[in-house]
């Protein structure tokens, strides 16, 4: 079983994260990937900190606000959803805001995997953090042969493709 994170971070300082909007093509594909490898980290602490302090979240039928509820609710989703790997890819963008969609596979206590799918709306700030985020996420029951996420616990490697090249 997974340790609880120390949440004893500086929740009075946001730095800059880098990119910052206006987003263009290149730039909203960066932020889209560097969000994607947090995220795979599981480090609820580490992902907060691409989020402002009053970030607001809606996620599924959950409601959050600040940093210290979205590492929270990371930590509770990493202790259930084991062996979680996650593919973003960006959808849409426009000057402080993009839209991804994603897939991610996970094993249950009971053993069953799944796949969720989802789409996130991301609005940002000057300072390149996330301040809003709305994500509508469907599971959908899988086996173990039907996975398509086989990569060590982390980053994505460069090489494994995308959610268009797996026809997600």
């Amino acid at each position: 079983m997974k340790q609880s994170p120390n949440l004893n971070f500086d929740i009075e300082h946001e730095e800059i994260r880098q990119p910052v909007p206006a987003f263009t093509l290149a730039t909203a594909k960066e932020k889209v990937r560097k969000a994607e490898d947090g995220w795979n980290s599981q480090d609820p602490v580490k992902v907060a900190t691409a989020y402002s302090l009053t970030s607001v979240w809606r996620n599924r039928e959950s409601f959050l606000q600040g940093r210290p509820a979205i590492v929270k609710f990371l930590a509770e989703k990493w202790q259930r959803e084991q062996e979680y790997r996650l593919i973003k890819e960006l959808w849409a963008f426009d000057g402080e805001r993009i839209a991804v969609r994603f897939a991610y596979e996970w094993l249950d206590a009971q053993g069953q995997w799944y796949r969720s799918y989802g789409n996130e709306n991301w609005q940002f700030n000057d300072k390149g953090l996330m301040v809003e985020r709305h994500a509508s996420i469907n599971d959908v029951k899988i086996t173990d042969k039907e996975r398509k996420f086989h990569w060590p616990k982390g980053s994505r490697p460069a090489d494994h493709p995308s959610l268009t090249a797996l026809g997600l």
